[in-house]
Order: C-alpha cells, then structure tokens, then sequence
C-alpha cells in the first residue's frame, strides 16, 4: 500500500524510504519517513499531501460538545458531571432569550435535572406562554424517564420524576398568581 506512496516521492526528486508505521495518533496512521532529499518541487507535493492528510484526519473527529449539550447528556453524580450540569445551567439563566425552552427535551435532560432547575429559577420571569410550555414539559418528564429504563437507573428515574412533578406544581401556582389563562 505504501509502495506507491514511496515511489510516488521518488518521482518527485526525492529518495524517500518509508521506514515504518507509528503508533495509530488520533485515529490516522502517521508515517516515519527515515531520509529524504527531495527537491523545491518534491518538497511542495510533500507539505501538500501531508495538509490533506491531516485534514481528513481532523474530519474524522467528532466536534466537542458544548457546555450546555455536556451537562444536560451527563447523569451521574461525578464531579465532572456536576460540573457540566452546573456550566448548563449557567448556560439557561444566562440566556436573555430563552430560545432553550422552545427546544424538546430528551430523557438524559430530564434525568440531569438542569432544565427543570432552570424553569424552576426563572419562574418569576416568564411569560404566561412559557410557563404553560414549561408545565408540559415537566409533566412530560415522568413519561419519558420511564420509556428510558435501559439507559437510567432507577433512581435517576425516580429523582428526575419528582422533580419533574415538582417543578410541574411550581409552575402551575405562577400561572394561578398571575392569571394566566389555560
């Protein structure tokens, strides 16, 4: 395979041997090359097969997750994933807009606790319209931690749930203060 690799540097000016195959660096093979005296133009074709190599190396990498995707995904009760859950939130309140709440929510969400802490610390500054949204989406957090029973414990079933249920009653007693209509 990498025959054709060395004779192709060959024709480039150089005498190029490809020594060995390296330890597997971020999923792509890198090359040791032992010698080589290639020439301006050997050099070029060199620097530019390496740039596409790297450069599809790098596509193969799956990008970062933001704070926010990190902590409402991670359930556990690590440091870390306290960590996560406490940037997402931080993430929420600090979103003027709240575009989070129009957004669908799936189990690891409810199970995190972060959008229902948020719906919960925000409460006083929602519209009618988004408490009414915020009430339905944690009503809906008992039914879709319990379709997640493969992937959740059962406590965290259990802790998303009453919260869930919790937030759900906050939520509607705002809506009765204010006058909101159903």
């Amino acid at each position: 395979m990498f025959g054709a690799v060395g004779r192709s540097f060959r024709a480039w000016g150089g005498d190029v041997v490809v020594n060995r195959l390296k330890n597997r660096l971020a999923g792509c093979w890198q090359i040791e090359l032992a010698r080589s005296r290639l020439s301006p133009g050997g050099v070029a074709m060199a620097v530019l097969l390496t740039a596409s190599i790297m450069a599809g190396c790098s596509a193969n990498q799956p990008p970062a997750p933001s704070p926010l995707e990190a902590g409402l995904g991670c359930v556990d009760d690590s440091l870390r994933c306290r960590n996560h859950r406490k940037q997402a939130l931080e993430t929420l309140l600090a979103d003027s807009r709240r575009t989070w709440i129009r957004r669908t929510a799936d189990a690891s969400a409810y199970a995190s606790g972060v959008r229902l802490f948020a719906y919960k610390k925000k409460k006083r500054e929602l519209t009618c319209s988004e408490l009414t949204l915020g009430q339905r989406e944690a009503k809906a957090a008992r039914p879709t931690l319990r379709a997640a029973n493969e992937r959740l414990t059962p406590g965290q079933i259990a802790r998303g749930a009453m919260l869930g249920d919790e937030v759900g009653q906050e939520l509607a007693r705002e809506r009765r203060r204010r006058g909101c209509k159903a």
